[in-house]
């Protein structure tokens, strides 16, 4: 099946290593196959799949916050590395040395961090010429300020293939993302990977975006809109480096379904600019969470079946033609 091979073999972008900060800091998002914990043990970032090996209770039920990894079962905990087992003694019959937490592979971008079961192929070779603009947007964000997650009535390629193109823009994001009037712009293609940049048509918005440069510490930025794919679910996209979207479109176990997860990650601004730069985040947040329901409202009225008896294809939708091959390639790939 096409989702477990993207989701068993390459590497998944989850997680900006400031969004946990603090020891027991947890971030929980969801999948077809079950939950993913990114955990802080002790300044390691781990990643798990949220079962005590004991008799599989989740350790949490929140989306994200600070808590230790501990079970409220039967006191099983997890911390320094190590299962924790109250009453050891009891458990003579078993070998508590397969108490283990189901971790997966870890790898950096920068300070972006990646995850996978069982990878074809080193992060490195997956990203190919994507790594340097990650690493170079991983370097300017301060943490995280918005969490929005929820499911996509729709199937996970239908929510990633209109998050590829921007066809759709001025029709179904008239009051949002539409307002920037972006231009046509110019795909770059790395490997499995896409990139998208495009100026911003409005003159009057262009000019007030770059006066609020001086609002910001930052060394890398891109004076326009800014959509990188990050393949198979991950999706970083950015107005003028001032903020970076990072969005999940993980498969549900429902094929009519998607698990849809959206950070807004902050960049570093001085402190004498906290305040107008608060503001700034809290709205942009607010525009995203509409942009993404309008997203939501157009998807769910995409047909599964059109994904493989459609496709007439606009300039305009050459990342999603890109998409379509890079899934044949995988289909064909043992």
């Amino acid at each position: 099946m096409l989702e477990n091979k993207l989701s068993r073999h390459y590497w998944h972008m989850i997680a900006h290593r400031t969004e946990l900060p603090a020891n027991n800091d947890f971030l929980v998002l969801k999948w077809a196959h079950g939950d993913i914990v990114v955990f802080n043990d002790a300044d390691d970032l781990i990643v798990f799949d949220n079962l005590c090996p004991h008799r599989g209770t989740r350790f949490f039920i929140e989306p994200a916050g600070n808590a230790p990894a501990y079970c409220p079962y039967h006191g099983w905990s997890y911390r320094n590395g190590e299962v924790r087992v109250p009453n050891p003694e009891r458990f003579k019959p078993c070998d508590l040395t397969r108490a283990r937490l189901n971790k997966f592979q870890v790898d950096w971008c920068g300070d972006f961090l990646f995850f996978a079961i069982e990878p074809c192929m080193s992060l490195v070779d997956q990203l190919g010429e994507t790594t340097t603009t990650l690493e170079d947007i991983s370097f300017n964000i301060s943490g995280r300020s918005d969490l929005n997650q929820y499911d996509f009535e729709c199937n996970w390629r239908i929510a990633l293939e209109n998050a590829l193109e921007p066809y759709h823009i001025d029709l179904i994001h008239t009051d949002s993302l539409g307002v920037l009037k972006l231009q046509d712009g110019e795909n770059k293609f790395y490997g499995l990977n896409s990139e998208w940049r495009a100026e911003v048509g409005d003159e009057r918005l262009a000019k007030r975006l770059k006066t609020m440069r001086r609002l910001f510490s930052i060394d890398f930025q891109y004076e326009g809109y800014l959509s990188l794919y990050i393949f198979p679910y991950a999706m970083l996209s950015s107005t003028f480096g001032y903020s970076y979207s990072l969005q999940n479109f993980f498969p549900s176990a429902q094929a009519g379904h998607t698990h849809f997860a959206s950070r807004l990650l902050t960049v570093p601004t001085p402190a004498a600019s906290v305040a107008a730069t608060s503001a700034f985040f809290e709205s942009t947040a607010k525009v995203n969470r509409q942009v993404f329901n309008e997203d939501h409202d157009i998807c769910r009225r995409v047909s599964l079946s059109a994904l493989e008896t459609h496709d007439i294809l606009s300039e305009t939708e050459e990342k999603v033609r890109h998409f379509r091959n890079a899934l044949q390639q995988v289909r064909t790939t043992t």
